[in-house]
């Protein structure tokens, strides 16, 4: 078992085997209308991280799900990793994760099921430090290896952090660094320098429980987490749904490793990273200042387990600073651009 490349069963690899912006609007352009329901706040009429439910009393109820294939060849850290990516989508909406059951797809004939245990066994560690039981799940004999979750949470209606609830002025922040998807094709490549082994894992499995603890900030005005579709078309969402704009401070944007431009020249750039830039390169803006190709690759690296993409007003600086000082996330204390007016549905990168 401990000889097992898990990577070498599956042709994607995390959040990078999404379905391209494009093509998903494409299979979603003529999704049903179904009549208005009072009780569903956020549903399917937005691009937001989970839908939500208001179950009375001021409470409502998160349902994500959220399972991909092997980033990492460790079963056991690729059962930590998919499940904090799918307890993410809850800490994105504010919530408070209470529940989760596992979907898992296993190929059988080519691939014990010692070590899909061991996926488990690192899928019931890391809902252990969310605070919640997987308790139960669904299996399937599958060509290729996939794991992920189903997660319930808990939100007060006051609480529920959107993406689509930018203000013009709003300072952006990011809770975790980038070049998830760098660094493991750069892995997988069998190219990785040895300073970077484990550097992308160790980001990956830590839980974004930073959105449950600033729910009650009012001025966190929107929240989403940057995964499949990398940094900038989680942006491009966030953007579009307020019908505002944005501007990014390259410089300011953190970096995974000092050698992520290294890995640039050196090739490793995963597929998912031109499928995101054919999907909406055409609404980011590039100052001519910085060097395109690398810029594009950082800013549309489908990130897994990816941080928290915060739109804050100028009142909750301080507060929402405090937080990150508070959870150990000094690093992430400068933000990364501002919300402004115009064009509409555009970022543009200085």
């Amino acid at each position: 078992m401990n000889n097992v490349r898990l990577t070498q069963y599956s042709h994607g690899a995390g959040c990078g085997c999404k379905i391209s912006p494009g093509l998903l609007h494409e299979i979603l352009s003529d999704a049903i209308a179904y009549p208005d329901n009072k009780h569903l706040l956020v549903g399917n009429h937005s691009k937001d991280d989970a839908a939500v439910y208001d179950i009375g009393n001021g409470q409502c109820l998160i349902s994500t799900t959220d399972f991909f294939m092997p980033i990492v060849d460790d079963p056991f850290q690729f059962g930590q990793i998919a499940s904090a990516n799918a307890i993410s989508d809850v800490y994105a909406m504010g919530g408070k994760p209470i529940l989760a059951i596992a979907i898992l797809g296993w190929p059988i004939q080519t691939l014990p099921a010692s070590v899909a245990k061991e996926v488990i066994s690192g899928a019931r560690d890391i809902c252990g430090k969310a605070g919640i039981k997987l308790a139960g799940g669904h299996s399937i004999d599958a060509p290729e290896p996939i794991f992920g979750l189903a997660v319930n949470g808990l939100v007060h209606r006051s609480a529920i952090k959107q993406n689509n609830t930018a203000r013009i002025g709003d300072y952006l922040f990011l809770t975790k660094k980038i070049g998830v998807g760098l660094l493991a094709t750069a892995e997988k490549k069998g190219v990785l320098l040895k300073e970077d082994f484990d550097v992308a894992a160790n980001q990956m499995v830590r839980l974004n429980s930073f959105g449950n603890l600033i729910a009650h900030h009012a001025s966190v005005h929107a929240m989403t987490d940057v995964t499949g579709f990398g940094l900038m078309g989680h942006l491009l969402e966030m953007v579009d749904g307020a019908q505002v704009s944005a501007t990014l401070q390259f410089e300011h944007i953190p970096l995974l490793s000092k050698n992520v431009h290294h890995y640039i020249k050196e090739g490793c750039i995963p597929g998912g990273t031109r499928r995101n830039y054919d999907s909406y390169g055409a609404h980011m803006t590039i100052d001519n200042t910085l060097d395109w190709a690398s810029t594009m690759a950082i800013l549309c690296d489908p990130q897994t387990s990816g941080g928290l993409l915060i739109s804050v007003g100028g009142d909750g600086l301080t507060s929402l600073k405090n937080a990150l000082h508070s959870a150990g996330l000094d690093e992430f204390i400068h933000p990364i651009g501002r919300i402004t007016e115009e064009p509409k549905g555009r970022v543009r990168v200085q």
